[in-house]
Order: C-alpha cells, then sequence, then structure tokens
C-alpha cells in the first residue's frame, strides 16, 4: 500500500505531542478528544461516521497488516501518520501496542436523546469507579441489545482508555449518556415508562423469581453499583425493585460485570418473549 506520509511523524512533532496529553483525563476533556487503541476500535470509529476518528497513528508494519483499517479510516477523514514503535508506545497506553492508534472526537449522547428515543433496555451506571468494569459492562449492554447507557456523576470517565480498550468498540454503538446525577437518571427514565431494577446482591427480589413471575418482559433499567459497596440505601430506595442474582452454588458473590450481563440477558430474553415488550422478530 502507499505510504501515508513521505516520512515517519517525527516524536518531537506537536501531533504526538497532542495525542500523547490525551492519556490525562483533564487534556481529554478540554480537547474533546479520546484515545482509541488497537484495530477493533479503530475499526469501530472509522465505520462510526461524522468524523468522530480524527487521525491515525500506524506503524509501518500495522498498516500493512491492518491495510483495509487504514483505508477505512482514510474514506472516513482521518489524517493518518505512519510512526515508528517508540512513538506508538509513547502514545499508547497498553504494554504491547498493536500498531495502531487513533485520535477520536467525544461520543457522550445528551441524557435528553436517550429519553425522547423511549429506550426498552438501558443499563445505569451508578458509583462505578473501575474503568475496565465500565467498558466491560457497556460491551454487555450492546451484546445484550440495550439501546443506551447512562454513567452517573460519580462514576468513572468514558474516555479512560482502559474503559475504551474494556468496551471492545461498543463504545461507538449505543448512545452513551454520562455525568447524569442518579436521581435525575432514575426520573427520567421512570417518566419515560421504563421500570427501574436496582442489582443488589442483598436485594429482597431475585432474578430467577421475577423471571417467573412475566414481571420483566417491559422496558426496564437495571441500575448497578459500586464494585467494592454496591448501591446506597438512597439508590436503592429509588428502585422499583431490588433484585438479586440468585447464587445456586457455593460462589460468594459475583463480579459487577458478570452480574450486569446475567441481569442484562434475563431482562433481553423476557422481552423478547411472547407479550415482551419487543417482538420476537425485532433486532
Amino acid at each position: 500500500m502507499p505510504p501515508a506520509s513521505p516520512e515517519l511523524i517525527s516524536p518531537r512533532s506537536p501531533r504526538v505531542a497532542a495525542a500523547r496529553r490525551l492519556a490525562r483525563r483533564n487534556f481529554r476533556g478540554k480537547e474533546r478528544l479520546f484515545l482509541a487503541e488497537g484495530p477493533q476500535a479503530v475499526r469501530e470509529a472509522a465505520a462510526h461516521g461524522g468524523d468522530t476518528l480524527t487521525e491515525l497513528f500506524a506503524t509501518v508494519e500495522a498498516a500493512e497488516r491492518y491495510a483495509d483499517i487504514v483505508g477505512e479510516a482514510r474514506a472516513a477523514g482521518a489524517r493518518v501518520h505512519l510512526a515508528d514503535e517508540q512513538v506508538i508506545a509513547d502514545i499508547s497506553t497498553t504494554v504491547t501496542p498493536q500498531g495502531l492508534v487513533g485520535i477520536c472526537r467525544f461520543l457522550d449522547t445528551p441524557f435528553e436523546d436517550v429519553l425522547a428515543a423511549r429506550p426498552k433496555l438501558v443499563a445505569v451506571l451508578a458509583h462505578v469507579r473501575d474503568p475496565g468494569n465500565a467498558g466491560t459492562v457497556l460491551r454487555c449492554a450492546d451484546a445484550a441489545g440495550a439501546e443506551a447507557v447512562v454513567l452517573t456523576d460519580a462514576s468513572v470517565d468514558l474516555y479512560n482508555p482502559k474503559a475504551v480498550r474494556a468496551s471492545v468498540g461498543s463504545l461507538f454503538h449505543l448512545p452513551v449518556a454520562v455525568g447524569v446525577p442518579v436521581e435525575q437518571a432514575v426520573a427520567g427514565l421512570k417518566e419515560a415508562g421504563v421500570r427501574i431494577l436496582a442489582a443488589d446482591g442483598a436485594g429482597q427480589d431475585d432474578l430467577d423469581d421475577e423471571l417467573d413471575k412475566g414481571t420483566m418482559g417491559g422496558p426496564t433499567a437495571w441500575v448497578f453499583g459500586n464494585e467494592a459497596w454496591g448501591l446506597p440505601e438512597e439508590t436503592r430506595a429509588l428502585a422499583d425493585a431490588v433484585v438479586r442474582v440468585p447464587l445456586h452454588g457455593k460462589a460468594e458473590s459475583l463480579n459487577l460485570a458478570t452480574a450486569a450481563a446475567v441481569c442484562l440477558y434475563a431482562s433481553a430474553r423476557a422481552q423478547r418473549a411472547s407479550g415482551g415488550c419487543r417482538s420476537v422478530t425485532e433486532s
């Protein structure tokens, strides 16, 4: 393939310095740009359209190996820079970079737009502080067919590089509202006709019982709490029900991402069953 530029970009280039700074939250917020590392994330960013992907840094080897992705990036209007491995290592936040690092515009959606779309399945991350967990829950929500994810104002930065990597491209697939106070999120979703279920290991209601009673076929938002201490009482009190995932074996508990996957898929199945809020043929 033809090179993106006659020479490798200099490690002292202002573009490299600007990209390197995006590893820090304050610079991401100021520039409203974030890093997307690896072929999967870059491919999804290019496919997202709307000038989401603004720049791409690639080693010569990666540009050859992922020529299709580099071509998609160019077609999306991104400026492509060839770089040596040290430049990529300086920009990347991973131990073993894959040779592609994209610069993307922020993607968050206003909460009002999420509500206007009348979502049937939503994941609300309240007080979630670990970026890997946040990205993984976003990925689970995407896989389960949720229409939106909401990160409250007490949760981790959506654009933390670890969160972006953990989402494995799902960040580019569904609307995500950020910085919403949990009370506002719950009130808005309730007004939009969405039932609020708080996921908590000490919940009075059992997920299996909820499924057996046929109460989960309607529009639903699951509220997931902090990895260490779950949901505070005041947040649980906002929910229509506080639901625990039953532990049939001897495990003490489930981690956040696993519990989220179980809950979201339970809702997705109930909604697609006879009488649910989605037809069985709806994608």
